[in-house]
């Protein structure tokens, strides 16, 4: 039963249901599926006006890309995210695509803004901001700032926006501190940052870092030695991306080091 059938009984909700499949084929690695499901989600919700729910559908396919690797259409997409309607969440979601894309200078811009916009919000403050602070140190090659950047969401980062039922942005924090800790070479706490992730199944739910956290912590096994723990988180990507579009930048690089490990 397609989401269309489930919501027509249900005014105004059909966009939703596009929008929580599109996460899911994201999961997936089915990023071409994934990108019909959004425009369906988009095309509804021209139907019925809810411009800013238009923006956060864009916003999260944007992220999805950058994650995934697919650079260029992350930031085309970001781009377009921001001439439409944002709200808080749908321009911290912009702003992560665009630092993970390797747009720091529009990034910045866009986290400088939430800075000033929302000095006395509990999840800009402590999730959003840190969380973009990071990925930019990140990709400066300055990890040990990065992981400074992140003490402030460490509790608060099973937390996520309830402004939508669609846009999961819990665990964010853990992710990038993940991330930062591979750029370092501390195998042992990167583990323990994707650990989180995978352990947190119900919060996490679709998001595309609960697929991407088996490549991270195979990563840190390789970083560990533990070669028989890094085959085996290479494999539960493997088998979870069994259906994935092939092309993947992310996808391609997973193989290509699980190939060494054999």
């Amino acid at each position: 039963m397609g989401p269309k059938s489930l919501s027509a009984d249900r005014p105004g909700l059909e966009d939703q249901f596009w929008a929580l499949e599109a996460d899911t084929a994201a999961y997936s690695g089915r990023v071409r599926q994934a990108r019909d499901f959004s425009r369906r989600a988009m095309d509804s919700v021209q139907r019925t006006g809810k411009k800013e729910a238009a923006t956060t559908y864009v916003a999260v396919s944007s992220l999805q890309e950058g994650l995934f690797g697919n650079f260029g259409e992350a930031r085309r997409r970001a781009v377009v995210a921001m001439t439409g309607t944002p709200n808080r969440d749908s321009q911290y979601l912009a702003a992560l695509a665009l630092a993970f894309s390797g747009d720091r200078e529009r990034a910045q811009a866009l986290a400088t803004d939430l800075d000033r916009r929302f000095p006395e919000d509990t999840i800009v403050r402590f999730n959003y901001l840190p969380t973009l602070r990071a990925t930019l140190a990140v990709s400066r090659g300055k990890a040990s700032e990065a992981i400074d950047s992140l003490s402030a969401a460490a509790q608060y980062e099973l937390g996520q926006s309830t402004a939508t039922a669609y846009d999961w942005t819990a665990l964010h924090p853990a992710f990038v501190r993940g991330e930062a800790y591979l750029a370092a070479r501390h195998g042992r706490e990167a583990a323990v940052e994707f650990q989180k992730i995978l352990d947190h199944r119900g919060i996490v739910l679709n998001s595309a870092i609960g697929a991407l956290a088996h490549v991270g912590i195979a990563r840190a096994y390789v970083l560990q030695r533990d070669t028989v723990k890094a085959k085996a988180a290479y494999n539960d990507f493997l088998s979870l991306w069994k259906d994935a579009d092939h092309d993947l930048p992310v996808l391609r690089q997973a193989k290509a080091e699980y190939a060494k490990l054999k």
